[in-house]
This record gives C-alpha cells, structure tokens and sequence, in this order.
C-alpha cells in the first residue's frame, strides 16, 4: 500500500486564492484542507494536523502573525507564509515569530512546490525517528513494526507474512508521539497537547479511548498490554523497541 499524500493547511481568506492553491495542490499529489481565518486555521490544526502550512497574513479576524505565535507554542509543523507584504520587516517579523519559509504574492508554482518539497524534508530531518522502522516483538509470537517516515504499521506473527494494520489519522499520530519518546513516561497533557492541540489538554477520556484502540489493534492480549503501558496518574509510555 503506498503511503497516503502529505497534507496541506492552506489558512487564506481570499477565495479565489484558495480554490487556485487547491487545484494546484491536488493536481501535484498533495491533500489540502482550507481555512479562511485564524479561528478556522486553529480548528483544522488541531482537528487533523497538517505536514505543511501555507499561511496568509492578512487575515479578517486577526493577523497571520498573531497564528503563527499560537502554534509555535505546541507545534513543530513547517509554515510557509503566502503574503502580499513584500517589505523586509514583515519577511523577517514572520520568521522571528516562527514561520519556515515567505513568498511574496504573486508567486509562481513551481517556487511554491519547491518550498513546500524542501519544508517536508527538513521536517522529516528534524526527527531521526522518521527515517527509521521502529519493531516490538520481533522474537515474540506476535508484534507489530512501525515505518513512521512511510506512515505504514505491520503485525508480524511467526511463521507468518506480516500483515498491514489501519490506524486512523488520530491513532497514528498519537502512536508516532509516544514512539518519539519510546522508552519515557508521557504525561497526559503532554500527549492531549501535541495530538489534539492545547485546547484539549485536559481532555484525558480521548487519550483513554484511542491508547485502548491501540492496544487492540496492536497488543497480543490488548487487556494485559505489553507496550503501551500505563503510568497511573500521570500518563502512557511505550516500552523500548527490540532493536
């Protein structure tokens, strides 16, 4: 099975613009999700976070600016700023505030494809786990391997093919979390933060709910977990892989 597309946030209250960032993005094999302003950009941020953002400034209830601040307060995701401020101050106050990358409008596509290719790529560079397969019971009867660059998870049985497992946006974003921190203890709210965003933080029956769906998913015996473990009072952790 191929890997699913990288996704694109595009936050741009023109719509125009949008539905040419669109079509662009879908022609080119990117999925895209749209927002017309920083209310709407934060929800869809957290609701079903992105590989890449692709922010205008000019926003109507609220500056660019101003979203890019908010989300460099939980996330690492790459921000492109699309603006048609094309002075120095504007460049260097976005960059400052967080932002990765800055077109000036107009731009051309292949520049902005461009951009978008190099972001993915620090981004995948910034973690070493991404370039890695990540494998729990490698000498048990049943385990499960994760290719977090790939975006892919397998069970493998012995004597048996491995066979490829679902997960949902969620659940795979929240396994990758804690396989970053593989071995440690995760609090709740550090896990709440980084899946579904500060706004969630306390919300610590979702975090039960999808660390059950993996354990099901992924556990021999999902009621006696043998990975994703549970630290009472304080959170989750995944127990060191077998490599």
């Amino acid at each position: 099975m191929t890997a699913p597309p990288p996704h694109v946030l595009v936050v741009e209250d023109e719509a125009p613009i949008r539905a040419f960032l669109r079509t662009t993005l879908h022609a080119h094999g990117y999925r895209c999700s749209e927002a017309a302003n920083v209310r709407e950009g934060l929800v869809q941020i957290t609701a079903d976070p992105p590989e890449v953002v692709l922010l205008d400034l000019g926003l109507p209830d609220g500056d660019g600016l101003d979203f890019a601040r908010q989300i460099r307060q939980w996330s690492t995701v790459p921000i492109i700023v699309l603006s048609a401020r094309g002075q120095e101050r504007d460049k260097v106050a976005a960059l400052d505030l967080g932002a990765d990358d800055y077109l000036t409008k107009p731009f051309g596509v292949p520049e902005l494809l461009a951009r978008i290719r190099v972001s993915l790529r620090h981004a995948a560079r910034q973690d070493d786990a991404t370039a890695c397969v990540h494998t729990w019971g490698k000498d048990a009867a049943d385990g499960f391997a994760v290719d977090l660059g790939r975006r892919l998870v397998h069970r493998h049985q012995a004597g048996a093919a491995a066979t490829e497992v679902r997960l949902t946006p969620t659940e795979f974003r929240l396994l990758t979390v804690m396989a970053r921190h593989v071995g440690k203890v995760c609090s709740h709210t550090e896990l709440l933060r980084e899946v579904w965003g500060p706004a969630h933080e306390h919300d610590v029956a979702y975090l039960r709910v999808y660390v059950g769906q993996l354990r099901h998913k992924l556990e021999p015996e999902p009621s006696r977990p043998r990975w994703f473990l549970t630290e009472p009072g304080v959170g989750y952790r995944l127990t060191e892989t077998d490599e």
